[in-house]
């Protein structure tokens, strides 16, 4: 990897290509920034495989964008509890984690896919099924641009979660 790799301090990289992954059990939205975390775009959508399979992809990933970290979307309802989807997210970050051995954040992932359709829109793409493909890959965007933004104004402190923390679904997760 040669992007500076200087860690926050609780060892998450401060500089280098970040992934932003909006998990979900049928497809994962796929985002990537540039290394000095000013710019984030859409990459790709993944149909969700088998285990051995998405852990080949990810690898590769990982490889070919040359990533330090991954922000993995935490869903949270607007009251901050956590559902199933919630358990589902964090647990595929844990994975994230031992599959890549990269750092892994969890992020509050509100409002992102709002945000993406409201985007889409705005670009006039025609037709649901152009919507609905890239809806993925623009709110895994929305993710990472958000992290980028909170990591700009929080005062140097890493937001999200730890894949360690423990499942609050507070504002901690911002």
């Amino acid at each position: 990897m040669s992007q500076s790799n200087e860690l926050i301090a609780d060892d998450f990289p401060r500089s280098g290509r970040l992934i932003g992954v909006d998990f979900g059990t049928v497809r994962i939205g796929i985002s990537v920034c540039d290394p000095m975390w000013i710019l984030a775009s859409p990459l790709e959508i993944r149909a969700v495989g088998g285990k051995e399979s998405d852990a080949a992809y990810f690898q590769s990933l990982i490889r070919r964008e040359q990533a330090v970290g991954l922000i993995v979307g935490l869903p949270i309802h607007c009251d901050g509890g956590e559902s199933e989807k919630s358990r589902e997210a964090r647990a595929f970050a844990v994975w994230l984690t031992d599959v890549t051995s990269l750092p892994v954040r969890l992020f509050d992932e509100r409002f992102t896919s709002s945000v993406a359709q409201q985007r889409i829109r705005e670009t006039g793409k025609k037709g649901k099924h152009n919507r609905d493909r890239n809806l993925d890959a623009v709110a895994a965007q929305v993710l990472l641009e958000s992290f980028m933004e909170a990591i700009r104004y929080g005062g140097g402190q890493t937001p999200g979660q730890m894949t360690t923390a423990p499942a609050t679904g507070d504002a901690s997760l911002e």
